[in-house]
């Protein structure tokens, strides 16, 4: 079996009394894209921004990224460790151009040939950017807004991409060539941790998943197995 790059144990994230995540476990082997299957407010986020550094975990959790304890480190340390973190919402800062809103995502990078290099792998992932990046990112459709956010961070380079929600708000046409160029990203090198409502589109491109409930592991296995699940297809996909 291909070992996990990235593994959380009896991962619990507490907001005062109220438990966000309660012993949750998950890994990403080397090469994988999983998806996180789950409604609003079963804990997704949470984890995501816990494996950020945005969040903390309460004690007794084990959270390891390749070989490291991600809980000592800080959100900085995290990313130059290999972890990018792509917001539900895109989080894009509206008024600068696309060309800028780029860039942040590589400030680590000191090396402005690398940035440029960086940038053109970006814009062939998403060439339709090539022509805006002068633009206010806020003056974008829905859709290029998240191609913006995904490409600011695959702009620091990681090992793992992790991606919130990418397909919130946006029209199913739209949805397919996002997730198309995810699975693309996938292929090309990048582990990819994906957390999403479109169970059916997600598990399409997925190795991979695991379906949270209540901030708890309820259900994982291959896609292709979850997929066909009676309990999955009747919450997920109306079967």
């Amino acid at each position: 079996m291909t070992p996990a790059v990235l593994r959380a144990a009896n991962l619990t994230v507490s907001f005062g009394s109220f438990q966000a995540v309660r012993d949750v476990g998950f890994e990403v082997r080397e090469g994988e894209l999983v998806v996180l299957l789950g409604a609003n407010g079963a804990g997704k986020t949470t984890i995501f921004r816990t494996l950020s550094g945005l969040c903390r975990p309460d004690a007794g959790g084990h959270l390891e990224f390749a070989g490291r304890d991600l809980s000592a480190l800080s959100p900085r340390a995290i990313v130059s460790a290999g972890l990018s973190h792509c917001p539900e919402g895109r989080k894009l800062f509206p008024a600068l151009s696309v060309l800028t809103n780029l860039r942040l995502g590589a400030y680590l990078c000191r090396d402005r040939e690398e940035v440029g290099r960086r940038l053109d792998r970006v814009l062939s992932l998403f060439p339709s950017l090539s022509t805006r990046t002068g633009d206010p990112a806020g003056t974008l459709s829905g859709g290029q807004q998240q191609m913006v956010a995904i490409g600011r961070a695959l702009m620091a380079e990681p090992r793992i991409l992790l991606l919130d929600e990418p397909s919130v708000s946006l029209a199913p046409k739209i949805v397919r060539q996002v997730l198309e160029t995810v699975a693309a990203i996938n292929r090309a090198g990048t582990m990819v941790l994906l957390a999403e409502q479109n169970a059916f589109a997600a598990l399409e491109i997925a190795h991979r998943g695991y379906v949270l409930e209540n901030g708890r592991v309820v259900l994982h296995g291959p896609a292709a197995e979850l997929m066909h699940h009676d309990e999955v297809r009747r919450a997920y996909m109306g079967a």
